[in-house]
């Protein structure tokens, strides 16, 4: 890239253009407290979280996952805060969070699954047997056996 191609642009707070056709970048917040952290929520959708929030938090207030035999993996949730839907409201089988779909048996199920293909608090009359409900999942089959069950 040639020396004159170059631009340098300072963008601060005060950064307005006044060609409609570019749009200003918007500024990123980091919470660096707690307090911090409650007032940003009422006032941004996105904002960087400067400090490690469970430091200040009792090992007994979390909820830790057992599942921590994975030491290859990159990312680890170790404790979650409020309800998560595929856990904690009605959920098809394939969708439950307490037993994933693609590394427990599919006959089992938490008291919150339910039959796909039937939309019934699993397990269904065919959860197993010869059409094995168990195993349905969003895809054009089970959609097509969904939709003749109705």
């Amino acid at each position: 890239m040639a020396e004159k191609d170059r631009k340098v642009i300072d963008i601060d707070d005060s950064c307005i253009f006044l060609d409609e056709k570019r749009t200003p970048l918007r500024s990123t917040f980091c919470a660096k407290n707690r307090d911090e952290i409650k007032q940003l929520e009422e006032k941004e959708d996105c904002f960087v979280i400067g400090f490690d929030p469970n430091d200040e938090l009792g090992s007994s207030n979390l909820s830790l996952s057992k599942d921590c035999d994975h030491v290859e993996d990159d990312l680890h949730v170790i404790a979650e805060k409020g309800q998560v839907a595929c856990r904690d409201y009605p959920h098809p089988r394939h969708a439950c969070a307490k037993f994933p779909f693609e590394k427990t048996p599919h006959e089992i199920h938490c008291k919150l699954c339910y039959c796909y293909v039937c939309e019934m608090v699993a397990p269904c009359e065919y959860w197993v047997g010869i059409s094995r409900h168990c195993h349905a999942f969003d895809n054009e089959v089970w959609s097509v056996e969904k939709k003749t069950r109705r």
